[in-house]
Order: structure tokens, then C-alpha cells, then sequence
């Protein structure tokens, strides 16, 4: 057999390799973040809901999902495991420590600097003698035969 005509199947063989292992690693990954639960971690399940960890035990997890009401979830139903200031964020609305958070203006006004306060701002808009010319261009002008009825 020519190498030509197996390069394609080694190409493939390769490719297929590549895309398992790559799931197997995510599926690695998520196997080590559902083992690091802990309780009182807050989690996020696959269906959306937010709720704190009470138990765990090897398959299923104890969720508070309010104040008083338990449920019981299984591990493979943990979607993603928060940490303290994300899970206070989204459930409490605490927001952490912004003081090294950069201020973003309302407007960019303040964004351009103006080194010479002396300079003439271009102004793009028309003023009231401009327009009222503009305006009295546009209507056509009745010659001494034309009435104003129709």
C-alpha cells in the first residue's frame, strides 16, 4: 500500500484522539469540582437554581435552596461550584471592595482632555439665522399671478 492513501486515516485516527482526550479532561475537571464541595459552598446546578451546601455524601448532595427547605441533588447535577463573593454577589446583591475599580464617566465629556482652554470649540449645529434661511429657501416664491388658493 502507498502512504498517500493511508495519510488520511492516520489523520483521522489522530484527530479522534485528540477530541477524546479533551472530553476526558473536562469530564476530569468537573469530577474534581464536584469533589470540592464543601459545606456552606455555594453552588450553581445545571438547571439554573442557586442554593447552599449542607451535606455531602458520595453520589447526592443536601442543598438548602431557601432559608428552612432542603433538598437532595445528585452530585452530577452540580453544575458549578461559586466562590464566597461570586455566590453573596448574585444571591444577596453584597457587591465586594470596588475601590480599585476603575469610575467610568456617563458621558466623554471628561475623557478628552483640552490642553488649550483658550481654543474654539467647532460647533456642528445650526443656529436660529441658519435655519430660518434654510426654511425660507425651501418654500417656493409666488410670482404676482399665482394665487393661494387651489
Amino acid at each position: 500500500m502507498d502512504i498517500v492513501t493511508l495519510l488520511p486515516f492516520v489523520v483521522l485516527i489522530g484527530a479522534m484522539f485528540l477530541m477524546t482526550r479533551s472530553a476526558k479532561k473536562k469530564q476530569q475537571q468537573a469530577v474534581d469540582m464536584r469533589n470540592s464541595m464543601t459545606p456552606g459552598s455555594g453552588i450553581r446546578t445545571i438547571g439554573g437554581m442557586y442554593a447552599t451546601v449542607k451535606e455531602v455524601h458520595d453520589e447526592s448532595v443536601l442543598l438548602e435552596v431557601a432559608p428552612g427547605v432542603h433538598a437532595i441533588y445528585a452530585k452530577n447535577a452540580i453544575g458549578a461550584v461559586l466562590d464566597d463573593e461570586e455566590y453573596n454577589r448574585i444571591i444577596h446583591g453584597v457587591e465586594g471592595d470596588e475601590s480599585d475599580a476603575p469610575v467610568v464617566p456617563d458621558d466623554a465629556s471628561s475623557l478628552t482632555k483640552d490642553d488649550d482652554g483658550d481654543a474654539a470649540r467647532i460647533d456642528l449645529g445650526k443656529k436660529a439665522d441658519d435655519a430660518d434661511q434654510d426654511a425660507a429657501e425651501a418654500t417656493p416664491k409666488k410670482t404676482d399671478g399665482e394665487s393661494d388658493t387651489k
